[in-house]
This record gives C-alpha cells, structure tokens and sequence, in this order.
C-alpha cells in the first residue's frame, strides 16, 4: 500500500508535466485559435480554419442548399418549393465555437482525449436548419388552391323528367399553423440535406347535403324563357354554352351563385365564339356575346321564385329579348347577377336551349301558399331619341354613305313586384330601377373628290350634325337637279338671316316698357 501511495504523485507529476509542456508548445496556435485537423461541420471540413473562415465556410455551405428541392403533398395534391423559398438558414452558429474549443476545454484529462480521438478518426459536427415561419406562411396561403381540395357537395341530376341524388366527396384543408411547424421539425430533425418530401398537416372538410336534404328538392319555384332565334349562329352557340355551364347547379341555404364565376373565362378554350357585345355605347365583337341573355334569363326565374338578388345591373343600352328593368347584364367582374337560396332547402337550376329559345326552371321546395301569385310589370318613365354622329370617310367618294351602327333609343324604367292572392292584388312594390343610354346612329359619309370646292362643302355639311343637310349636298354635287335646287334655296335663306341680323344689330335700342304700379 505504501509503494503505491509514493508512485501515484509520481504518475500525476509526469503526466502534468507532459500536458502542460505539450500546452506550452501550442501556446501560440491557441491564441490564433485554429480548429484543429480532421473536424467537420456538416460536410464541411474545416480543419486548420480560423473563426471567420469557418463562419464562411459554413455560410456557403448552407448558400449551397438553398436550391435543393421539396415537394409540398396534401392527399392527391403537391407543390415543388425550393429550400430557400422555406428560408432555409442554419440554426446552431455555435457549433463553429465548439469545434474551435474541441481539445482546448475541460480538464486535462478531456483534452487530452479529445485530441487522441481525432488521432483515430474525425469529429463531425451537425448543422441544425431551421426554416423561416413568416415564408412558410406566405408560401402556403398563395399556394392555397393548389393545395386545398375542396369538398364536391352531394348533387343531383335530373334525367327524362326525375332527379337523381349524386354522392359527393370528402376535401382536404391546409391547416397552416400545423404544418409550418411539421416544415420546421422537419427540416430540424429529419433532413439529409437532400431533395425531400413533406406532408402537411390537413384537415378534411365534408361536403354538404343529405339524401334527406335532397329529397326536398321537387317543386317549380320559378320559370322563364326568351327567344334567341334571331341570332347569328356564333351568338346562338354562346347562349346555349351558358345554359350548359349553369344547368345541374345546386345551391344549399345561405350559398351564393355567381352567374360570372360558373360561365366565365369567355374564350375560345372555354367554348364561346364571337358575337356582338354593349361596349361604350357601341356593339363590338367579343368572345361570349350573347350571354346577358342567359344572366337575363335566369334572373327572371329567380326573381319568379323570390329568392335574395345580391347584384344586378342592367344593360348600358336596352335589349329587346325583355322588357325595360327585366334584364340582368354581365361584363368581366364589374357587372355580375349574383343571388343567396334564402329558401330552407336546396334548390336546383335546370338550363337548356330548344328551337331558338332559352328556359331556365328554378326547384326546390314549395312553402309558399297555393293561393298566392307572383308578378312582375315593367313600366317606362321616359325615352330619349338618338341622334346620328357623321364620320368623314376619306375611302369613299361622295354620294357614299354606310351605318357602321345602329341607334338606340335611351329609356328610364322600373319594374314592380305584384302579388296577388285568391286573384285579387294584395301589393305592388318597386323592384328595381334602370336607366338605358341613348346611343347615335353612326353614319360613314364618303368625302373623297379632287375638287377642293367640292370637298369643303362636304366638311361644311358634316360640320351642322344634320343628316338631310349632308344628303342633299352629297346629291348636289352629284349632279341631282332638285337637290341643287333645295341647296341653292338653302344657302339664300342662309344669306336672308345673315342679312337680318347684321341690320339688328345697327337698329337704335328700343325704349323700355312703363311699370305698372301696384293696386
């Protein structure tokens, strides 16, 4: 026992001194503070680096990973991001001073073991990422449709006159909150630093409608029909393409109907073909001309079965296919036909087209008294003729003349509601009011001549607006007898009036009347 205790000392002594002598000799690459060989952070060998070298080492490391890719799943859906669309970064910095103090901590023993270690094989050290939950946040919420799959609502069909109940499908919703922090751990805990896939946290969402619900769904609420036989074949298509896009829709209570969003994008790839179109008082060619019809069509049924119009604007200029205040106009996103099922069931929407007339028929369920009946009257309040706009056309020569459009006369109207029970009418109130714009004819007049005498007479005719006045001219210079007459009589009337009022204006004042006093 005492052999021992004499020897201990010495152990401790020459182990001391032998450390502290190999300290002594690395005194000067400790103050440079140096990470020493065969250390890895991630896969970065930063052996012999400084502070700052490994700081740039490991910032272009986690630069380099920044377009590795994700795919983003819900169910049958997914998105690919890339790493720095998440914005990857590296979470644990310290990790450079833990591999600068590996071998330089601890008592001697550790060090000293730290330092054999290495002898045998190299230390790595993790890079822990992070992800950036503001990014992930924007990244989802813009990707929401690509990633949501809404519900399908149990529907119906309706076939040789019967309905037919449609199941309908479970959807799937992101739920955001969740699944920023699945990206996270994710990105913590699991990744290789390869491209990856991530499932989102999820909720499933059901659809509405019950065959009991449905089953409701039986009676004529409303019904109406225009007649579109006069159109032009490519007008003809687009109002039968409307009426498919509607037709079989199912609206629950409290749901709202866009006529824009169920027969919109108006082009080609959606089946419309161009027909004319209302377009600052004039008609142009456009894709899915034609379609107020079916808005207006459809209005007239909902308004029949009283459900709630949300939205509704009338036409800048009047149709023909309804009276004044019972049309309902589309344009793009400004104008839509919007209205709720303010009904306690769901109600269904059968649209078709057969022999150059539109029908629309609204179901649902009756609870309104068999003995009461809905109407409405249209009533004009008052019209403004058109005028005509002459346009010079250069083109042509004189004597030339083409509509290039027609005119529309303007009306303010109102469209009243009447019930009526048992026959007799109970009420009449005001519905809606519209106003329609006048819009001119507008009339190409040709001008073209070599005679500058000529010419300038024309652009005086133009100038006075007035059609006769540019007709007989135009006759005039073409050589028509009477018409030179009625221009020479015109222009010596011209001449009289001209003549009278400059001896007006010489004449002295005449003297004002007397006052009358009062009795």
């Amino acid at each position: 026992m005492k052999k021992y205790i004499r020897l201990l000392p010495i152990l401790i002594l020459t182990f001391t001194v032998a450390f502290a002598g190999h300290s002594l000799l690395n005194a000067s690459a400790k103050e440079e503070r140096t990470i020493p060989d065969t250390v890895y952070i991630g896969d970065v060998d930063v052996s012999g680096m400084t502070e700052g070298e490994a700081e740039d080492a490991l910032r272009d490391y986690v630069d380099a990973m920044q377009n590795k890719s994700f795919t983003l799943t819900t169910g049958d859906k997914s998105i690919q991001v890339s790493a720095e669309d998440l914005g990857l970064s590296c979470v644990n910095p310290e990790v450079i001073e833990e591999a600068l103090n590996l071998g330089r901590t601890g008592n001697l023993i550790a060090r000293y073991k730290d330092r054999k270690d290495l002898e045998k094989e190299p230390k790595r050290f993790d890079v822990l990422f992070g992800a950036d939950e503001d990014k992930i946040e924007t990244l989802l919420g813009v990707n929401v449709e690509n990633l949501n799959q809404e519900a399908v609502n149990c529907g119906l069909k309706r076939e040789n006159g019967s309905f037919t109940i449609v199941d309908g499908a479970d959807g799937i919703e992101v739920n955001v909150t969740e699944s920023v922090k699945a990206i996270q751990d994710f990105m913590k805990e699991e990744w290789d630093g390869e491209n990856a896939s991530i499932s989102l946290v999820t909720k499933v969402t059901k659809p509405q409608g019950t065959k009991e619900e449905l089953s409701k769904v039986k009676d004529v609420l409303g019904s109406f029909h225009t007649d579109f036989s006069s159109s032009a074949a490519g007008r003809a298509k687009n109002v039968k393409n409307g009426a498919d896009k509607i037709n079989g829709s199912v609206i629950y209570p409290g749901e709202q109907f866009s006529v824009y969003k169920a027969v919109s994008p108006f082009d080609a790839e959606n089946g419309y073909e161009l027909a004319g179109s209302y377009e600052n008082g004039t008609t142009v060619q456009t894709y899915g001309g034609g379609i107020c019809q079916v808005s207006t069509t459809l209005y007239n049924a909902v308004i029949l079965s009283e459900l709630q119009i949300d939205e509704r604007y009338n036409h800048s200029m009047i149709v023909t296919y309804v009276k004044p205040s019972m049309d309902a106009a589309i344009a793009g996103t400004s104008k839509d036909l919007k209205f709720t099922n303010n009904t306690d069931a769901p109600i269904y929407i059968e649209g078709y087209t057969n022999g150059g007339q539109i029908y629309f028929t609204i179901y649902g369920e009756e609870t309104r008294p068999s003995n009461r009946e809905v109407s409405y009257e249209s009533e004009t309040l008052s019209k403004t003729d058109p005028g005509v706009t002459l346009q010079a056309d250069g083109g042509h020569g004189i004597g030339y003349f083409a509509t290039v459009s027609g005119s529309h006369t303007g009306y303010t109207a109102k469209l009243w509601k009447i019930v009526k029970v048992n026959g007799v009418e109970e009420s009449r109130t005001e519905f809606n009011s519209s106003r329609y714009n006048p819009s001119n004819k507008i009339l190409a007049v040709g001008v073209a001549t070599d005679n500058p005498e000529a010419a300038a007479q024309m652009s005086a005719a133009i100038a006075t607006g007035d059609e006769a006045t540019v007709r007989n001219t135009a006759a005039a210079l073409a050589g028509d007898p009477a018409a030179q007459a009625a221009m020479q009589a015109a222009a010596e009337a011209a001449a009289a009036q001209a003549a009278a009022e400059a001896a007006a204006q010489q004449a002295p004042p005449a003297e004002p009347a007397g006052e009358v006093a009062n009795q």
